[in-house]
């Protein structure tokens, strides 16, 4: 039987999507001014992963993301606003400004933080998803991974320990491509990274990460697998990413006219509205309205990013440390 979708829940993946994508854009542009400190890793491109995985999601859900971490911030509904001040290192930030784009962490929507080390997602979402096993409230642990977290060896004995225990854990893979500059097909020993997975002794599944309703109904399945208990499962989602490994990567190990192709092509937001205006299900009228709507949205989080104050001085030995006492 086909997946049925309601106008509202068409209505607000786009949301999601385009403001993950408008998000991700204009940081593209403030980064040039050189106002934002640090790294920064875009998502554009990737969006219907984050929001068709996290759309099944309640704030007890639990997810672990990447240095790539916006799109999954965003798709979990962690507050747009706090997360831009927190990139510009601002007080208010979610993490008060000491985070800022590879940090980001709201443990009341279950969005466990974005990690700057590659594959240190793996063992934590096995960890929550060991406290969700034990607390027997149905809860799941993502984790959010790219292809080249797959040649991690944390991740792989992460992988190990979540069918060991039959966590209800679903390891995230979204193959972009690339690992930093070097291509999957070349440092991914399988071509196949679903297929190494089962070998673990998981379900594992390989799907469309470019096509919202392929990864809506992908997770849906695989949700329900590990919800009834049946262990853990790998999926992984082929897309793309429309900028560098970071900001300022001059993507010499990309063809010609690669990128501008795979706009054309592999743009989720555009397969969006093309699904939707042929089956009847949403107008485009009502599409460009929240088009304008995201973006006085990210307008509002730059400006109130930039007028926001600086963490204090004397906050510099807050959040250190925790104390378990």
């Amino acid at each position: 039987m086909a997946t049925q979708y309601s106008r509202d829940q068409l209505l607000e993946a786009y949301r999601q999507m385009k403001t993950i994508r408008e998000f991700e854009e204009r940081l593209h542009k403030e980064i040039m001014t050189g106002e934002i400190a640090g790294f920064t890793h875009l998502y554009s491109g990737q969006e219907a992963v984050a929001v068709g995985v996290c759309d099944h999601l309640d704030d007890s859900d639990m997810i672990v993301s990447t240095h790539r971490g916006h799109g999954h911030c965003i798709a979990k509904g962690c507050d747009v606003k706090a997360m831009m001040a927190e990139i510009y290192g601002r007080a208010t930030g979610l993490c008060n400004g000491k985070g800022g784009s590879m940090h980001i962490a709201d443990f009341t929507k279950g969005m466990l933080g974005a990690n700057g080390i590659v594959g240190a997602g793996g063992p934590l979402a096995v960890g929550a998803a060991l406290s969700a096993k034990l607390d027997g409230k149905g809860r799941v642990a993502i984790s959010f991974g790219g292809d080249g977290s797959v040649n991690q060896g944390a991740v792989l004995e992460a992988m190990n320990m979540a069918v060991v225990i039959n966590a209800p854990a679903i390891f995230v893979i979204e193959n972009n491509g690339y690992s930093e500059h070097t291509g999957a097909d070349y440092a991914v020993g399988s071509k196949d990274i679903a297929g190494r997975s089962a070998a673990f002794g998981m379900k594992a599944v390989k799907a469309d990460g470019c096509d919202y309703f392929t990864v809506y109904e992908t997770m849906a399945e695989l949700l329900d697998h590990v919800r009834a208990g049946k262990g853990p499962c790998t999926v992984e989602f082929t897309t793309t990413r429309f900028f560098g490994h970071f900001e300022g990567d001059p993507q010499k190990y990309r063809a010609k006219d690669e990128v501008k192709r795979h706009r054309e092509d592999m743009d989720c937001l555009k397969n969006f509205r093309a699904r939707v205006a042929a089956d009847g299900s949403l107008d485009a009228a009502a599409l460009d309205a929240i088009d304008a709507e995201v973006l006085n949205l990210i307008d509002t989080a730059v400006d109130e990013a930039r007028a926001a104050p600086m963490p204090p001085a004397d906050d510099i030995t807050t959040d250190v440390y925790v104390s378990y006492q």
